[in-house]
């Protein structure tokens, strides 16, 4: 059979219809080389979990190599009960002038915005959001308030003024978007995915992760495939994307490439874990016990190949506000001890401080009394900041031996082994685990205190574009990509995204980074739809490297 061969399948509700160019059954992502059910009884030929149970479906497979495919899925059309609507934010229910607007709020506080648009002239309406239960959240998140049902985003121009007008701030948003209890059956899409699927035990090239020629630089997913001569891709990790939370392109969690640990843990949040020599996957809670040692003593290191004292989604030591993971929030902490590698970039941030240079054989050559160096080849600095500037320098005087442990250790307390086919990137939240649904969004730091459920209501609880990777029960890895953001494709709740990935088979799952950054690479070209409206460049990147027994 020529690899190229393209089959396609449409379903429609239980029916299975095989549309293809040679006599073939359907296929799933999973099925793709071998045509069988999965070994844990799942028919993973059947309909995605995920709209009205009665909504077209097809999926076009196409292999891009033995042992690797990739799965086109359309399900569902255009839904006439969709409309435009303008959203207001409700200002806050407190004394302080400078509290934020938040588009929740308790029951009165919506009625009393209600009612003051309507004296002002604009039909305004109150909804309780109710949102699907998971792992460690969901319910009743608020009230919001909204206004109009448009035919188009540009409809609402008009109604956005006169609600400003009425003393309010509003957007236009599509009510496919909403992630609310009870839609995730009875909507009728439409929704635009890609599965990139491969079976360890036929593909002959290996799994990794990249993040191009330095850290600290950010390339597009397309990019990082092409400069590795990749089959196919998908974006990773979370990243810095503002260069006033550290430095843009910094993984935002774990990241391992090559064997090298080049990014601290955020707390205990799952990490997807490749053995490239096997191509096996793993979803770990990883953590982080870095630190340094000389004759005189030791000490913790805070991170690595990050700017001291900021600490994109939190989950480190001493930090403020928080020493527990927090979704998009940079955390702070004067006071640190931070590695650097030559992978890092030319040179390290600068600022005050200290740093300390040491070669490739652990020797300290120099000390610097501000920070900003390049790293020398082979070798690391440290750089310190605060209180932690008076440690470092008893610790590491010229010529003294320092010893650099960047550690990653397992949820059994037992430090990660890599070797140089071992990758990690960061995510979260757990999706499935064993088999089960298993959103854990309150313990990965998708739980906001103190904001009104605004952040989980509209990175959680609505539909966006979503990553997210995991394997079935047979040891085949799933990449997956979601569209979103549009008419066109709906985007995923992450309880929509743990039923889909269950639907596919995935009996381990997690979150990646997604929105802007959600893309999927194959045969050259970019697969899906970023919402952006173009490519939008990331931090890392997990790759489907091509075979290397013909000497490639």
């Amino acid at each position: 059979m020529n690899d190229s061969l393209k089959h396609r399948t449409a379903l429609t509700g239980g029916l299975v219809v095989a549309v293809v160019s040679a006599l073939l059954s359907p296929v799933s992502p999973a099925q793709a080389d071998d045509g069988r059910i999965g070994d844990n009884g799942t028919d993973q030929s059947s309909h995605l979990n995920l709209g009205a149970a009665d909504l077209p479906e097809s999926r076009t497979v196409t292999t891009l190599a033995p042992g690797v495919t990739l799965t086109k899925i359309s399900r569902g059309g255009a839904d006439s009960s969709l409309f435009w609507t303008a959203e207001v934010a409700i200002p806050a229910d407190s004394p302080d002038p400078d509290a934020p607007a938040s588009a929740l709020s308790s029951q009165d506080t919506a009625q009393r915005t209600a009612d003051k648009l309507k004296a002002g002239g604009v039909d305004a309406r109150v909804e309780h959001v109710q949102s699907p239960q998971l792992a460690d959240a969901g319910g009743d998140l608020g009230y919001r308030v909204r206004a109009g049902h448009l035919a188009a985003q540009a409809d609402g121009a008009a109604l956005v003024a006169q609600i400003k007008a009425a003393g309010f701030a509003s957007s236009v948003i599509y009510t496919g978007w909403d992630g609310d209890a009870g839609t995730s059956t009875t909507t009728r899409g439409p929704w635009n995915l890609d599965v990139i699927t491969v079976d360890p035990g036929k593909y002959q090239g290996q799994l990794a992760a990249s993040f191009g020629p330095d850290l600290e630089k950010r390339e597009t997913t397309s990019q990082l495939a092409s400069d590795a001569h990749a089959l196919a891709a998908v974006n990773a990790g979370f990243f810095v994307f503002d260069p006033k939370a550290g430095a843009e392109g910094d993984p935002a969690g774990v990241g391992v490439y090559r064997g090298r640990v080049l990014s601290e843990a955020v707390a205990d949040r799952p990490a997807f874990v490749i053995d490239g020599k096997k191509n096996s996957i793993s979803i770990q809670r990883l953590t982080w016990a870095g630190k340094v040692s000389a004759p005189s003593g030791e000490a913790a290191l805070d991170g690595i190949d990050r700017v001291p004292g900021l600490i994109r989604n939190c989950g480190g030591v001493n930090d403020l506000p928080t020493s527990g993971p927090l979704q998009d929030v940079t955390c702070t902490n004067s006071n640190e001890l931070v590695t650097f590698t030559p992978e890092f970039g030319p040179t390290t941030p600068a600022g005050p401080g200290l740093e300390v240079m040491v070669d490739s054989h652990d020797t300290v050559t120099s000390i610097a009394d501000t920070r900003g160096a390049a790293v020398p080849a082979g070798g690391h600095t440290i750089q310190a900041t605060g209180t932690d500037v008076a440690r470092l320098r008893a610790l590491a005087p010229v010529g003294a031996k320092l010893r650099i442990d960047a550690g990653l250790l397992g949820q059994d307390g037992k430090p990660l082994h890599t070797n140089k086919a071992t990758s990690v990137v960061n995510g979260g939240p757990l999706l499935v685990k064993d088999g089960s649904e298993d959103v854990t969004v309150r313990h990965d730091g998708m739980v906001h205190p103190n904001d009104g459920n605004s952040f989980y209501y509209g990175w959680v609880h609505k539909r966006n574009p979503r990553t997210f990777a995991g394997t079935d029960a047979q040891g085949r890895t799933m990449l997956v990509t979601a569209d979103g953001r549009s008419t066109a494709s709906l985007g995923l709740s992450l309880k929509e995204e743990a039923d889909v990935a269950l639907s596919l088979g995935m009996v381990q799952a997690m979150n990646l980074d997604g929105g802007g950054s959600t893309t999927a690479v194959a045969q050259g070209k970019v697969q899906n739809s970023p919402s952006g409206g173009s490519e939008r460049a990331i931090g890392d990147a997990l790759l489907v490297l091509p075979g290397r027994k013909d000497g490639q």
